[in-house]
């Protein structure tokens, strides 16, 4: 007998209030060392791999979604948004500008600058040395971007030192770093920066191009298949304000396996369907000024996504406090509630009910269908696209060079076909328009950031790596939106489990409402500054003590 089809009800006709949850069991072996080894060559070996491939798609429902589901709705190749309405209390930012002049009013957002809060004495509790502290320090001759820049190559040098090495940066040139620090020092002596990013320094995730460095995604070989000639955007528009990059971060390879803001897909330029480009910072108000400049769609979106204006946040209005007051914040209960451990699920109730007490934010429940198709959609359509990109070199026999992990990765992906991944972009359409149902009724969407703090590394794991989708299961729960439906999202550090591994609270925005996330992620950040712990191993680069 063949499976059984399954016609699912038009998203117009679903019933939100007879929606039950259904927790997301990604079901898949952990393994590592001789059985991870035996597995990759069993999925890659035909005819043995399409078994497998077919076995684990329907252990977890995706053929069961994908092949035996009539989906009435037409597919969405790309996230699509209606109208949306202007956000209260923000400054419009002309994306046309230069990124140093979106910085000048990024900068006239924040509240005043007080130096005091780090340079008077130790800070209690500890607080992260922000844009404006360097700036500060600059600008007041206690230090000078060189004399930074040898502390930074310093602490990457011992790091790599250590044994087993800890390096921090995939690429790295102590001579290139030095060479742009000269030159940041001399226009701030000069009384010539060319912004408030001048002397910042940065580091690159290595699938994002910043020359003269390669780019390698953390492969051993896409550098060979794939020349650097010139900045990414984003990066073009970082070092016209400024700032020293100092190599390529570290990263799961290929990108398969913090504060950080996720903008809105479509207001920086990217390629692809699904990851945008974001910047990862100490703070909120850093992650506010290198989103000002790095900011902008490309001229293709603005013509098939139709974006808002860009604005930012005015934190230094006197209405602040009462538009903090008028948002409406939704919260999936029985989601939110699904973690590994309920440290994580208290501590970030714990803050939303300061949150509450303190601005008057209301806490409006919401039910958010389809999460379990959201997931399969999302895996499809990103990986779908990676295997376009890495297509023709998997067929000049690279592939094989990736680590074990990937691979297993890529042999899922290989497996997709054209009827699931339009099935998946139908799916992509429902979820979509759930959201947009849920933005009717609150401003943003809260959840913990993770479903689970940073997990232990096995020492099964150190030779051949490790592959655990249960753990990647709890790790990307609350994150696909953002890259499926290209919805702005920001996470904020807010406290520490019982092993004293962080905890995030994640904010997720309607279409274009980057300025309102910023604004509620500026008040958490606040509110949550007691809770804040010193990492165990923490350089100051700034103060060198």
């Amino acid at each position: 007998m063949g499976n059984k089809k399954r016609v699912m009800m038009p998203v117009e006709e679903i019933d939100v209030s007879a929606v039950k949850y259904r927790s997301q069991k990604i079901q898949a072996p952990h393994l590592t060392g001789f059985t991870l080894r035996l597995f990759v060559w069993l999925i890659e070996t035909p005819p043995l791999g399409s078994l497998i491939t077919s076995f684990l798609k329907r252990q977890n429902r995706i053929t069961e979604m994908l092949q035996n589901t009539v989906i009435p709705e037409r597919p969405m190749f790309r996230p699509e948004f209606p109208p949306q309405e202007p956000e209260l209390g923000v400054v419009l930012v002309d994306e046309n500008r230069d990124p140093v002049a979106r910085l000048e009013t990024a900068t006239e957002c924040l509240t005043p600058y007080d130096p005091s809060q780090h340079w008077s004495s130790d800070s209690t509790p500890f607080l992260y040395w922000t844009i404006r502290d360097y700036a500060y320090a600059y600008r007041s001759k206690i230090t000078t971007p060189s004399v930074v820049a040898e502390h930074i190559i310093s602490a990457l040098e011992e790091s790599s030192a250590k044994k087993p090495p800890v390096p921090m940066l995939i690429s790295f040139s102590a001579g290139e770093v030095r060479t742009q620090a000269a030159a940041s020092t001399n226009r701030i002596l000069e009384g010539k920066p060319l912004s408030v990013l001048d002397g910042i320094f940065m580091a690159i995730k290595d699938d994002i191009d910043c020359y003269p460095y390669l780019t390698k995604g953390a492969t051993t070989w896409f550098h060979k298949v794939r020349a650097v000639t010139q900045d990414a955007v984003c990066v073009s528009r970082l070092r016209s304000c400024g700032v020293i990059f100092i190599g390529k971060a570290n990263m799961h390879e290929l990108g398969l396996g913090t504060t950080g803001n996720n903008p809105n897909y479509g207001s920086l330029c990217d390629c692809g369907t699904v990851e945008v480009v974001s910047p990862l910072a100490a703070t909120v108000e850093d992650t506010m000024l290198v989103y000002a400049a790095m900011a902008g769609s490309s001229p293709a979106d603005r013509i098939s996504l139709k974006p808002s204006p860009l604005c930012l946040p005015n934190l230094s209005s006197s209405d602040n406090l009462t538009i903090l007051q008028s948002f409406r914040l939704g919260k999936y209960t029985e989601w939110f509630n699904d973690v590994s451990c309920n440290d994580i699920s208290n501590k970030c109730e714990d803050v939303l009910n300061l949150l509450s007490d303190a601005f008057g934010c209301q806490m409006i429940e919401i039910v958010l269908p389809e999460l379990e198709e959201m997931r399969t959609a999302h895996i499809v359509s990103i990986g779908s696209e990676t295997m376009c990109s890495l297509g023709p070199d998997c067929v000049d026999g690279r592939c094989s060079e990736l680590t074990l992990d990937t691979r297993i990765s890529l042999a899922l992906f290989r497996s997709f076909s054209a009827a699931e991944y339009v099935a998946a972009q139908r799916l992509r359409r429902r979820i979509m328009y759930y959201h947009m149902e849920v933005f009717k009724k609150v401003d943003m969407i809260v959840t913990p950031t993770t479903g689970i703090t940073a997990p232990e590394i096995p020492l099964s794991s150190l030779r051949s790596g490790e592959t655990d989708y249960k753990v990647s299961g709890y790790l990307m729960r609350f994150i696909l939106a953002g890259n499926l439906l290209g919805l702005p999202a920001i996470s904020v550090p807010i406290g520490h489990d019982k092993q004293g591994l962080p905890i995030g609270l994640q904010l997720i925005g309607r279409p274009w409402g980057e300025a309102s996330i910023l604004r509620v992620a500026s008040a958490l950040e606040g509110l949550c500054s007691g809770f804040r712990k010193k990492p165990s191993k923490f350089c100051d680069v700034l103060k060198a003590i």
